[in-house]
């Protein structure tokens, strides 16, 4: 029975660059069923939740998914929660990978090739939160049982690559939180014993993405300091343009790229869909598909090195001519 596969375009540039990663899958033959279903701000408008219950029924049936992108409003709005992070939560989507490779164009930095793995389910990101008016308070979550997972996933990841992994923290100043998560990953270490281990703080660690990002491999770290470095690391091989990411569970894994909806440019053909397809491959290489997600990788590589460019990355390529160049180098590339 062929693999089905979610699709959940969501909002904005969401919907137009989420078509081509599932051509992308498609064009490298392999015979998948597709499910679209519906999330985001414009569904809350529609339905009053972001996350209706059909869809997360729909991606119960599913071995993993494609999701877009999706707006959110800058101030509290009743009822509304972020789809994504109630995804992660809904299917235990523990472990949130983001690879920063060089790519062949300009603005790319040569030389970097590391894996960010950020803890997705807890942290700041329980959303725990209070005020009397005159002081807010947000709680900060870290469990040893999560600490301990992301860190094996890390060490095997870093396993099978380089054979170093450095652990991000603040533990000088959360000694509970911070200190918790270290030691977790420092155990799970202790069954690797061919890994190099360090240890940088999320501050200097800020300072060293921009001064030798070239020195790590892979780097795992806490929910919100993930997001944070994951974003700057993005920009110094190209920008949120070509930067995909999975969230990994045991079950289900979601793959999405990194950039937002865009609202500013939605509808004008220009939005660039490398991130999407880039997220195509690594969906790919979770359902034991390599060799179909290098080939991914390979014609989104060519395309830049051909200088099809999309306006974020310089040029004046639009999205249709950008996915109709990598879609023909999966297929005949």
């Amino acid at each position: 029975m062929a693999p089905r596969i979610g699709v959940l375009p969501g909002d904005g540039i969401g919907r137009e660059v989420t078509p081509w990663a599932v051509k992308a899958l498609q064009a490298t033959g392999l015979d998948w069923e597709f499910v679209q279903a519906e999330v985001g701000w414009e569904c809350f408008q529609r339905q009053g939740t972001a996350l209706p219950e059909a869809t997360v029924e729909l991606l119960g049936t599913c071995a993993a998914a494609l999701f877009g992108a999706v707006s959110s409003p800058s101030h509290k709005v009743p009822g509304y929660r972020s789809p994504i992070v109630a995804m992660r939560r809904q299917f235990n989507l523990y472990a949130n990978l983001r690879p920063v490779v060089s790519a062949p164009i300009a603005s790319s930095r040569p030389g970097i090739d590391l894996l960010l793995v950020r803890e997705n389910t807890e942290g700041l990101y329980v959303q725990r939160e209070r005020s009397d008016g005159e002081t807010a308070i947000a709680e900060r979550v870290i469990t040893r049982a999560a600490s301990e997972r992301i860190g094996r996933l890390a060490c095997q990841l870093a396993a099978g690559r380089r054979q170093h992994l450095t652990i991000v923290h603040k533990a000088n100043i959360l000694p509970e939180t911070c200190g918790l998560f270290r030691d977790a990953v420092r155990r799970e270490a202790a069954d690797f014993p061919g890994l190099a281990i360090d240890e940088v703080l999320v501050d200097t660690m800020a300072l060293r993405l921009i001064r030798d990002p070239e020195s790590f491999d892979v780097v795992v770290t806490t929910n919100l300091f993930g997001d944070i470095l994951t974003d700057e690391a993005a920009m110094l091989v190209g920008g949120l343009g070509l930067a995909p990411a999975g969230n990994i569970g045991d079950r289900i894994a979601i793959f999405e790229p990194v950039h937002g909806s865009a609202p500013d440019i939605a509808g004008q053909g220009i939005a660039n869909p490398s991130a999407a397809m880039l997220s195509a491959g690594m969906l790919l290489d979770y359902l034991g598909q390599a060799e179909a997600g290098a080939r991914v990788r390979t014609a989104v590589f060519a395309a830049l090195q051909a200088g099809h460019l999309t306006p974020d990355l310089g040029g004046t390529s639009t999205t249709a001519e950008v996915g109709d160049f990598i879609l023909n180098q999966i297929t005949n590339g």
